[in-house]
């Protein structure tokens, strides 16, 4: 045991140099802590466990099993951790000790460490438990917490407290080692915040990502005096694609085939699939250096300092929401990153860089693709960061049939459609003759009544007839009387007499029969729908020649040609359920739809325009002023309600049924 009786002496002064001396991290602070501890206090054996803090309202229940960090003197193997002595009896007062800030001093008799400093008989030695804090003061108090067991061969009492209290003593300067790491923390955040201030500044000087990512890497270059510094984006963010350098300090223009570009494209993929920091040189893993970063693979970051013995490179990510989106490769050949403490500065830069870079590439993107990273932002909220296109896909494939499954809605038969007038009068020529005269306004589209003259013939060629059937009649009357005077009576030539003066009468009457069919009158009520005869004033016809069409528009049926493949879901007034109603539209005003209801299904098919139809006939609920027989359009009829799978997959279904029916 080291003799401390005076804070003057030698050994005493060596032990304060030591703890005094700035410790890179807590395991190497502890490490001394444990070796002082243990040559202060003479000890056989010091453990450092370590001991967990739940959460939990019960301080007894609260502690976990204490866990050996470290034991001094180590292995002569060289393992980490040598054999514990009495481990049952350290492990039991590292866990009583943890509960409080004071040291505490156990006995080793017969297996028990739950007796006290004051007892008896303590010829097995003691278990000094000494708390010490291990990590830094925000852990808190639901941290974990560290305990030094210390293995002493038996001593006197008075001994035994000195050896307590130089063990509190020096179990004190964990505080001021956990005061020094924040310390050095705050500087580093400081710093980082500084360097960052200055490149963000840089960065916003930039009208386009371009402009911006020239600006980072200048700014970066001359603030950590770089030979050169370059950045990388990644392609395909949300695939995690390979990285493309975009911008290298001092150069306006980067070529992909330039062997420099491609050499750095290669060490910054190497940093994107390790997603960590990459040094090279690396630096040691022992103290002064870091673990991480020396077993990070280099094979790219080599080759890319094979032209100069003296380069260092580091290359550093740059995230955002735990993605790399880019990364940033320095290079230096003198005063550049070398040591671990400059790559963590660089790194919480790069952290506070990152979300504006990103921003500013957002900003250059089209507004389609703008559109769709904040939907795969939003998705990895949803499902996750990986993958997150092929599950949101998956998601919205899932969802959609669901919907058309459980989703149904009035499935609508479409076919072609046409108006016509259900009464349609055709007047015709009633004679052979001379049109003569059209009635006031005659034409296409004027509203007739019943009895309104058309049209007249010319009746000259009639009256003459009629005039000579006429005078025939008497004269053959004047001959049929005098051959009854005549003595004897000349009966036979009075029998022919009367005989032609009837046929004279007949050839009068059907005379004055044209005549009076000579006037053409309106037989209803109706639209002139056809017939223009203007032109044709004087010209001749013939008796049957079709003249004028009348209708009326009050009373107008739809006409539907449904094909052969949907006309069993048309039903009729006197099927099961109702006749059908549908919608029609017309080409003149689609906007237009008028109801109507199933009247007729004609059962022969008609062949038209390659198709095999029906000819439905429907009548219009109310046959507005807009109508015009004739007019053609699209005719929908509801067939009901169906679920959007049924109304998708008929077609399929029904064709499905013919190529397999046997």
């Amino acid at each position: 045991m080291i003799d401390l009786s005076s804070l003057k002496t030698p050994g005493w002064q060596r032990i304060l140099a030591e703890l005094h001396a700035p410790a890179p991290d807590d395991r190497t602070f502890l490490l001394r802590l444990v070796a002082v501890l243990a040559q202060v206090s003479g000890a056989r054996q010091a453990v450092l466990f370590a001991v967990d803090r739940a959460e939990s309202e019960d301080a007894a229940t609260a502690l976990g099993e204490p866990r050996p960090v470290l034991v001094w003197p180590p292995a002569g193997d060289g393992s980490a951790t040598s054999e514990i002595e009495y481990a049952t009896d350290a492990r039991a007062a590292a866990r009583e000790a943890a509960g409080g800030a004071q040291v505490r001093v156990f006995g080793l008799e017969a297996g028990s460490a739950g007796a006290g400093f004051y007892s008896e008989d303590r010829e097995k030695g003691y278990i000094i438990a000494v708390p010490v804090q291990q990590g830094s003061p925000e852990a808190g108090p639901a941290g974990p917490r560290g305990v030094v067991t210390l293995l002493v061969e038996p001593r006197s009492k008075q001994a035994l407290q000195t050896t307590v209290a130089m063990a509190e003593v020096l179990a004190g300067y964990t505080q001021l080692h956990a005061v020094r790491q924040t310390l050095r923390r705050t500087k580093a955040a400081s710093a980082a915040l500084d360097l960052a201030a200055r490149l963000i500044a840089s960065v916003n000087t930039g009208s386009t990502f371009k402009g911006a990512s020239l600006q980072l890497v200048n700014d970066l270059s001359r603030q950590v005096r770089a030979d050169r510094v370059a950045l990388g984006w990644v392609k395909g963010i949300a695939s995690s694609g390979a990285v493309r350098v975009v911008a290298v300090s001092d150069t306006e223009h980067v070529d992909r085939r330039m062997a420099m570009v491609q050499k750095l494209e290669a060490a910054m993929d190497e940093c994107l699939d390790q997603e960590q920091a990459v040094m090279h040189p690396p630096p040691p893993a022992g103290e002064g250096g870091d673990v991480v970063l020396a077993q990070a693979i280099t094979h790219a970051h080599r080759d890319l300092c094979a032209a100069d013995v003296r380069m260092k490179v580091v290359s550093l990510p740059l995230r955002q929401d735990d993605k790399v989106i880019g990364v940033v490769t320095v290079e230096s050949t003198a005063e550049g990153p070398a040591d671990v403490a400059s790559v963590e500065l660089l790194q919480a830069a790069l952290d506070l860089v990152a979300p504006v870079m990103m921003l500013r590439r957002s900003d250059d993107q089209p507004l389609a693709k703008r559109a769709w990273t904040s939907t795969l932002k939003t998705g990895a909220w949803l499902v996750g960061p990986r993958h997150t296109a092929w599950k949101l896909a998956a998601l919205a494939l899932l969802l959609l049939a669901i919907f058309v499954t459980f989703f149904s809605m009035p499935y609508r038969v479409e076919a072609t459609a046409e108006l016509q007038p259900r009464v349609r009068h055709i007047v015709s020529a009633p004679i052979d003759g001379i049109i003569a005269t059209l009635g006031e306004g005659i034409e296409p589209g004027r509203t007739v009544r019943k009895g309104d003259v058309l049209a007249t013939m010319n009746t000259d060629e009639l009256r003459l007839q009629l005039l000579h059937a006429q005078q025939e009649h008497s004269q053959y009357n004047t001959e049929e009387d005098g051959y009854l005077q005549a003595r004897p009576p000349r009966l036979s030539e009075a029998y022919q007499a009367r005989a032609r003066a009837l046929q004279a009468k007949a050839k009068a009457d059907l005379a004055q029969l044209n005549l009076d069919r000579a006037t053409i009158v309106s037989p209803i009520d109706g639209v002139i729908i056809a017939g223009d005869l203007a032109d044709k004033v004087g010209a001749s016809v013939k008796m049957g020649d079709g003249m004028f069409q009348i209708a009326p528009l009050d009373d107008i049926v739809v006409i539907a040609r449904v094909s052969d493949r949907d006309i069993a879901l048309i039903r009729g007034p006197g099927d099961e359920g109702g006749a059908t109603k549908g919608e029609v539209a017309t080409k003149a005003d689609p906007s237009l739809a008028f109801g109507f209801v199933v009247e007729r299904i004609v059962p022969l098919a008609q062949s038209k325009d390659g198709q095999n139809t029906f000819e439905v006939r429907g009548k219009l609920a109310g046959a507005g002023p807009r109508l015009r027989p004739g007019m053609e359009g699209v005719a929908k009829l509801d067939t009901g309600r169906h679920s959007l799978l049924w109304i998708g997959t008929r077609r399929i279904r029904d064709q499905l049924r013919l190529w397999l029916w046997w």
